[in-house]
């Protein structure tokens, strides 16, 4: 069944249909939401404000034109408004670095090696500017379209293609070579085809 199907049924007061449209889009919302915020519970908090904003959009008879975009943009836009907030600026003050929890067992040195190399490269990406670092977490750890990524962060097609290719850009030339090759090895280096 297609989003928009979901949708008329959901506005027609069909349960099934919302739960059928919660099962398709909780994990991956879930996922780009606690990537964003660095905090479970709160990104589990914007999972449920963004569909209860969803169940409100469809009562004033206003359905999304493209739910998955719709969905997108308003998580976006929740992380956006929380991160101007006095709470975070506060909690920012409070806690000036996360301590990494490690594994020291012997038995998992690659898994370390990945964990470095997953630090890095966030580590890197934290450092671009905000609208890259959304492009390229939407294109790559969400598996979004570029048109669909444009419709979240409310830019031109174009714009999009420019951001993703200059944020891969410096992305490549921030990260060591031990960790691009790395990346390649493991899958990641689909962003490099990307540019």
């Amino acid at each position: 069944m297609t989003d928009e199907e979901l949708l008329q049924r959901m506005a027609d007061g069909d349960q099934a249909s919302f739960e059928a449209l919660i099962h398709r889009y909780h994990a991956p919302l879930s996922g780009f939401l606690q990537r964003q915020l660095k905090d479970t519970g709160r990104a589990e908090d914007f999972v449920q404000e963004t569909f209860l904003r969803l169940v409100r959009q469809l009562q004033d008879r206003k359905p999304p034109d493209n739910v998955q975009a719709w969905l997108y943009r308003v998580a976006l836009n929740l992380c956006r408004d929380y991160w101007k907030s006095a709470h975070f600026r506060h909690i920012q003050a409070s806690f000036a670095e996360t301590p990494e929890q490690q594994d020291l067992s012997p038995s998992v040195a690659s898994i370390a090696e990945r964990q470095e190399t997953r630090r890095e490269i966030k580590e890197s990406l934290d450092t671009l500017p905000e609208v890259q670092k959304e492009i390229i977490m939407l294109r790559f750890f969400q598996d979004l379209k570029l048109q669909d990524i444009a419709d979240i962060v409310s830019l031109p097609l174009g714009s999009v293609k420019t951001h993703l290719y200059n944020g891969l850009r410096k992305l490549k030339s921030r990260l060591t070579p031990d960790t691009v090759s790395e990346t390649r090895r493991t899958g990641g280096g689909r962003n490099e085809r990307a540019q």
